[in-house]
């Protein structure tokens, strides 16, 4: 979390491709990165890099056949009647912020397709886990805003703001101290799988989530955990 994936405006240097430009740089011209896709600057995980142009063909084209396996770790605001969903709704940028996406009707914007199911609940937020069919900038974070979810602690899409909760001084402290220990949105990029383009396997990467996300959600699950002894007594 917090490196940028590519050089631009703003971002020159010490982004993840300039590492691995860097990195590669002994091995001749006929190794260089290539980005396969890309994940938000504040969004922690697994990100596929090909290693030579003919390789980027053959991956880029299984996430245009969305063959790709790719689950994601969010932390959201509210609760869920249900244990699992599908959000289907196009995107495109706001007309009001240019920076952020939103969800429009269905002759605009990318076709975008999220499906979602509940992890682990602690009443006021829930732990979740994506599925992307398709793999649209801002889509796991445009999508959960659109149905009433913002990702916790995501400034650009109202999550950093106490939505759900109770008024009492000391709930708002806890919230703070969770924003604190999770300076960021809370989505993990936590699986990976994909056909190799050279030898055909199906290869599987799996990160476990990162302690700053990890932090918060213990924080929650204590506050979870006493609110429930103290209905119950």
């Amino acid at each position: 979390a917090g490196l940028v994936v590519h050089p631009g405006v703003g971002n020159f240097s010490g982004t993840l491709l300039n590492g691995l430009l860097y990195y590669l740089r002994d091995q001749g011209d006929a190794v260089s990165p290539y980005l396969v896709h890309r994940i938000d600057k504040d969004t922690s995980g697994l990100l596929l890099v090909a290693k030579n142009e003919e390789a980027q063909v053959m991956l880029a084209k299984q996430f245009f056949d969305h063959t790709i396996e790719r689950k994601y770790r969010a932390l959201v605001w509210g609760d869920f009647n249900e244990e699992n969903g599908t959000i289907d709704g196009n995107l495109e940028r706001s007309p009001k912020d240019r920076r952020i996406m939103t969800v429009t009707t269905p002759d605009r914007g990318k076709h975008a397709v999220t499906h979602w199911r509940v992890i682990e609940r602690f009443g006021y937020v829930t732990l979740i886990e994506c599925v992307l069919e398709t793999g649209r900038t801002h889509q796991i974070r445009a999508h959960m805003r659109h149905i009433g979810h913002p990702l916790f602690n995501d400034a650009a899409y109202g999550g950093n703001e106490i939505l759900k909760g109770t008024t009492f001084s000391k709930y708002k402290q806890f919230v703070t101290n969770c924003f604190d220990v999770l300076p960021r949105q809370a989505l993990h990029a936590m699986i990976l799988g994909f056909e190799h383009p050279t030898t055909h396997q199906h290869l599987h990467f799996e990160s476990p989530i990162p302690a700053d996300m990890e932090a918060a959600l213990n924080k929650w699950r204590n506050y979870a955990q006493h609110a429930i002894k103290d209905y119950c007594e």
